[in-house]
């Protein structure tokens, strides 16, 4: 069994940590990961930067383009994470733009996730049915798990269709915007929330978007499986290197 849905299966709120590969360094991608895990979160998506980040707030944006300075490429990246199965467990799920991904293959950037134990990809710019239509077939052939985007504007029909195709969770965007932290959730994000809990979809959901704290944290795994917290994770990191995870791990859990 895939290791998103072993976690998936465990009686707990989940958080997902996401943060961008090569940042703030080109080396700090398997040590980030490692300390992640060890401290308590329970998947962790690796960003891929990217030149366009369309879908990422401010603070994710310039994570991507430092690391694209610093040298931070796919192959760099599977280079890196060629070896990480030897320490870490918990899920791990690649997280970038379609364009980085076609051209350098889809299938062979398929078969290097499968190589070096990845579980999944969550690409926001890959329109549901093209995947569904030319790609689905290849994911599964590797094992990995596709995880689709909803937001608050995703009409109900489109949420079951992507429901049908999934087998992994749900990536439940809080709001329209783009990514970044938020003091809390006002009223029209709880009932998007409350929405879609009462789709009974078969897929479970995780929030992400606006998550920030243990406040925010606490408000969204109220109505969903988990949450993913990126900007403010992105921002720790900036602000106090990588030395200091723990404590972030700490004040949303604690």
């Amino acid at each position: 069994m895939n290791r998103i849905n072993q976690k998936l299966q465990e009686d707990k709120k989940l958080l997902s940590i996401y943060f961008t590969a090569g940042y703030p360094h080109i080396n700090d991608t398997v040590s980030i990961i490692e300390d992640l895990e060890k401290n308590g979160v329970d998947m962790i998506e690796i960003g891929l930067p990217f030149s366009d980040p369309l879908a990422d707030g401010p603070t994710i944006q310039v994570s991507s383009t430092q690391a694209l300075k610093n040298g931070m490429t796919t192959d760099v990246l599977f280079d890196q994470l060629k070896d990480i199965r030897k320490s870490v467990n918990i899920p791990l799920i690649i997280m970038g733009y379609f364009n980085p991904m076609f051209q350098y293959g889809v299938e062979t950037f398929c078969q290097k996730c499968q190589e070096i134990g990845i579980d999944g990809l969550i690409i926001p710019d890959l329109p549901v049915d093209v995947y569904h239509e030319e790609y689905q077939a290849i994911f599964e052939k590797y094992g990995l798990i596709n995880v689709f985007l909803i937001t608050p504007q995703t009409s109900d029909e489109r949420i079951r269709y992507i429901d049908s195709i999934s087998n992994g969770f749900i990536y439940m965007v809080s709001s329209a915007s783009t990514t970044g932290a938020q003091s809390g959730f006002g009223d029209e994000q709880t009932q998007y929330f409350e929405r879609i809990a009462k789709m009974n979809l078969k897929n479970p959901q995780i929030i992400g978007f606006g998550i920030s704290n243990n406040q925010t944290f606490t408000q969204a795994t109220q109505y969903a499986k988990g949450a993913i917290i990126g900007s403010a994770f992105v921002k720790h990191v900036t602000n106090n290197g990588i030395k200091n995870i723990k404590n972030f791990v700490d004040t949303i859990l604690n």
